[in-house]
């Protein structure tokens, strides 16, 4: 624009009057410079036309709500301009291309309406060019308080207000609507929201689909860590199944107690004895393939001459028994059963072998608990023990050089075997140390085990078993000599006296023959100390008749060394 003139649409820059203020004249250098560059606008929108016959409506006069500002700052001091809307450059459609009607390409704008105090002249009519037009330039001066006439105006999409088009003019709308980029022949761009649809509302309505999405969410977790919490406590929807090991065969090492215990088993065996006055429960263990089993006396005691005996077999089968022989010097016995066949003999071990620290294996029925099995070691060996005794005249009193064990014993393991480490029958466990017991070994008694148990040596007993079976009745290794049970010194006494008044020292004995005389104290035997009466029968009865024996004694302060050998005496 060369000459300074309008070529087409101008924006207006509108300034709102001031109450009561529409007459004041800025004095002041900025109020002059605003007036001087307000006077052109008012001779532009003017031009042409006549006044409105209908005087201007002002807002009602009256006195300042406020002080006059000295610096003019609105809204106390002089009328300022509004914030003016951006320029609007309006894009004019390429040559050839077909513009619809304004009523039916856009929606129609939504006017924001000034009151209106002066009726505006239409612009001329001018036709859309090639090139858009240019905004005006905005003024570097505020305007002053000259009101030019305010015509309607539209609001533009953004929301700026653009003046109202003249005749033959597009409608803000529809170039703002217009997409000049397009191909040609195809419609106009969409319209904007239709009337109602406002930003404010589609957000609300987005906030409200979020807030459900979100409500939903939180519900659909809950219920899936509900869903998650019950699966994970009862490990799933399906019947639980926990993990476990697969069906071996079970075997285990020959040397190991499972081993031995499979080893042993099938042929020990557990007493059930009753008697006209007693009864009493106990182990036993087969010795051979004709039902011969090897039990303790005090065992089968209670049955007498005319009691029954039972023996009931691992696998649960049971079987009457006889008594063959018993011995209650030694405390062992021998029962048969008749009718079974595929008895399984236990073998027996050598007890000469054992040493101090094995590990060993016992088997019972403790309190009439059968095929109870037990483990420990051999603690001592050579344990001279005596038992029974409950007649009183001694005929029942037994008298053991024992295997000492930490195996559990208690009262119904009396009769089973002592094995070794190859299952072999190492031992008969006979008594147990309770600890309620001032002194001695007890056989038969209700008390637990204290880790104090003692068997036979199976040499001993299985020389006593094959006599029993042989002859019913076993012979006892003897010296000839009556021994004074009370002498509290250490070692053996000879008494003076034999029995009913008899010689002490037996004529033509064992002991007669080696030169023992009565008073003679025995300290040792095959070098082993002596340091009683009880302990010299043990240590007698641990050998077999005719075993050369050598002992030490003293005589009158003066110890001596003889050898003799052993006579044979019938047991009880």
């Amino acid at each position: 624009m060369d000459d300074g003139k309008p070529t087409g649409p101008q924006a207006k820059w509108w300034s709102r009057p001031a109450a009561g203020r529409a007459d004041r004249t800025e004095t002041g250098p900025e109020g002059a410079g605003a007036a001087e560059g307000a006077a052109p606008a008012a001779d532009t929108a003017g031009a042409g036309h006549t006044e409105d016959p209908e005087p201007r409506q002002l807002l009602p006069s009256g006195p300042p709500l406020h002080e006059p500002d000295e610096y003019s700052t609105p809204p106390y001091g002089g009328p300022g301009p509004w914030a003016p809307a951006p320029p609007v450059q309006r894009p004019t459609p390429a040559h050839g291309t077909p513009v619809p009607p304004q009523a039916d390409a856009l929606v129609p704008p939504r006017a924001t309406p000034v009151p209106p105090q002066a009726a505006p002249a239409p612009p001329p009519q001018q036709q859309p060019s090639a090139a858009p037009p240019q905004a005006p330039p905005v003024p570097q001066q505020p305007q002053a308080a000259s009101v030019p006439p305010q015509q309607p105006h539209y609001a533009s999409a953004n929301g700026v207000g653009l003046p109202a088009p003249g005749p033959g003019q597009p409608g803000p709308s529809q170039w703002l609507q217009y997409d000049p980029w397009g191909a040609p022949g195809q419609p106009l761009t969409q319209a904007g929201p239709p009337p109602g649809a406002e930003p404010g509302r589609r957000k609300s309505r987005r906030g409200g689909a979020f807030a459900g999405v979100l409500l939903l969410t939180l519900v659909a977790g809950g219920i899936g860590g509900g869903v998650g919490a019950y699966i994970e406590r009862t490990g799933g929807l399906t019947t639980v199944e926990l993990p476990q090991a697969s069906r071996t065969g079970g075997d285990r090492a020959p040397d190991s107690v499972a081993g031995i215990a499979a080893s042993a088993l099938p042929s020990v065996v557990t007493l059930h004895v009753s008697g006209t006055a007693e009864s009493g429960t106990g182990t036993g263990f087969v010795l051979d393939g004709r039902g011969h089993i090897l039990t303790n006396n005090h065992v089968v005691a209670p049955a007498g001459s005319s009691g029954d005996i039972t023996v009931t077999f691992s696998s649960g089968e049971s079987a009457a028994a006889e008594l063959v022989g018993k011995d209650s010097g030694y405390d062992l016995a021998v029962v048969r059963v008749k009718g079974v066949s595929g008895l399984k003999p236990l073998p027996l071990g050598n007890s000469d072998n054992v040493r101090v620290g094995d590990p060993v294996v016992a088997i019972g029925a403790p309190f009439d608990l059968s095929n109870t099995v037990t483990s420990g070691i051999i603690s001592a060996k050579q344990r001279p023990i005596t038992a029974g005794g409950e007649k009183g005249d001694g005929s029942d009193i037994s008298y053991v050089d024992a295997l000492q064990t930490d195996a559990p014993i208690n009262p119904g393991n009396s009769g089973g075997p002592l094995v070794d480490a190859q299952a072999h029958v190492i031992g008969i466990n006979s008594a147990i140390r309770a600890a309620d017991s001032g002194k001695g070994a007890e056989r038969g008694g209700q008390s637990g085990s204290i880790g104090l148990g003692f068997a036979i040596p199976i040499n001993q007993g299985k020389r006593v078993a094959e006599e029993l079976i042989n002859t019913g009745r076993a012979t006892h290794p003897v010296i000839g000599v009556t021994l004074d049970m009370k002498y509290t010194g250490d070692g053996a006494k000879v008494g003076s006296k034999g029995a009913e008044g008899g010689p002490a020292v037996t004529e033509d004995g064992p002991a007669d023959k080696a030169g023992i005389k009565p008073g003679d104290v025995i300290t040792q035997v095959q070098g082993q100390r002596v340091h009683s009466g009880e302990e010299l029968i043990v240590k007698i009865r641990a050998h077999r008749p005719g075993d050369r024996l050598g002992l030490r004694l003293t005589r009158g302060g003066e110890e001596l060394s003889i050898t003799l050998t052993l006579g044979s005496a019938s047991g009880t």
